[in-house]
């Protein structure tokens, strides 16, 4: 791989490490299967381009932040309000998204941003990394204010309304509330993923979202399994670097000949491969007890 190639891996490890935060805090601290991603992924996409295109691309980014929670706060209501399987609000609400995201985009399937300045213009041209190195500005700052947030009592509530809602509901704190926040949260990062995923690639595409699921839950997955740790500061560290270690894996396959097409089959085969890798080191540590 030359250098163009690890600098994209890097760049896209980057953004995607945001996408797998904001899964991070619905998988992991709420244990919520949240399947409204590949929904709110393209609608900070498309707000993004929206924007851009009106020349503000730092209001961009806020609003597609924005846009992806009010997503995440639908599917929160579905599920706290309505009593809708957490599985079935997700898939409603990324049904319903479609539409709203065509509606954003002006009824266009996609939206190229060649001829706007996005927020990496400025910085690109006083170094050939500026994408990288703002990009993972992003990404520490995120790190450090969810470290900080889960450490907050709003922030343990979030994390103990995950662990054992019904402790946390006789503590007389509503777990409700807990779920619209958490799953807010998760989506805004995801809607602020997909903005700097089309600042970055300059366009905005409709199906931009598809497979943002696996993206995530392979990053989360890949990461917490190579560097376990309860601590919450390393557990955010190990998502990211499963998002990167994620992506040049995906990038190795196409150098070495593997079809863009096969992509999605090859994530599909490592979040099989990292969760039974998984499964059976317990069981092969359980077999040794006995």
């Amino acid at each position: 791989m030359n250098l163009t190639v690890i600098l994209g891996a890097l760049e896209l490890g980057a953004i995607f490490s945001i996408l797998s935060l904001g899964l991070y805090i619905s998988f992991k601290v709420l244990d919520i299967p949240d399947l409204t991603v590949d929904g709110s992924f393209t609608t900070g996409c498309a707000v993004s381009a929206i924007v851009t295109v009106a020349s503000s691309p730092a209001l961009g980014l806020l609003l597609a932040f924005v846009a992806g929670a009010l997503a995440g706060l639908v599917t929160g209501l579905l599920i706290t309000k309505l009593k809708i399987n957490a599985i079935l609000a997700g898939i409603l609400t990324q049904t319903a998204l479609y539409s709203i995201n065509l509606r954003i985009m002006d009824g266009k399937p996609n939206i190229s941003l060649l001829d706007s300045k996005t927020i990496f213009t400025n910085i690109n041209q006083i170094t050939s990394y500026g994408t990288l190195i703002l990009l993972f500005i992003f990404v520490i700052v995120i790190v450090l204010l969810l470290n900080y947030f889960l450490r907050t009592q709003l922030g343990l509530a979030l994390r103990a309304c995950g662990d054992n809602e019904d402790m946390v509901r006789a503590s007389s704190i509503d777990t409700d509330k807990m779920k619209l926040i958490g799953l807010s949260l998760a989506n805004g990062l995801v809607g602020l993923s997909g903005a700097l995923y089309t600042q970055q690639q300059t366009y905005s595409d409709i199906t931009a979202g598809i497979g943002m699921m696996v993206i995530g839950l392979a990053s989360i997955i890949i990461g917490t399994t190579f560097i376990k740790n309860e601590k919450v500061l390393v557990s955010l560290i190990a998502t990211v670097v499963g998002a990167i270690f994620y992506r040049f894996v995906l990038t190795f396959a196409l150098q070495v000949g593997i079809t863009s097409g096969d992509l999605k089959l090859l994530s599909a085969v490592i979040v099989v491969i990292a969760i039974s890798s998984t499964k059976l080191k317990l069981r092969g540590k359980k077999n040794a007890r006995s």
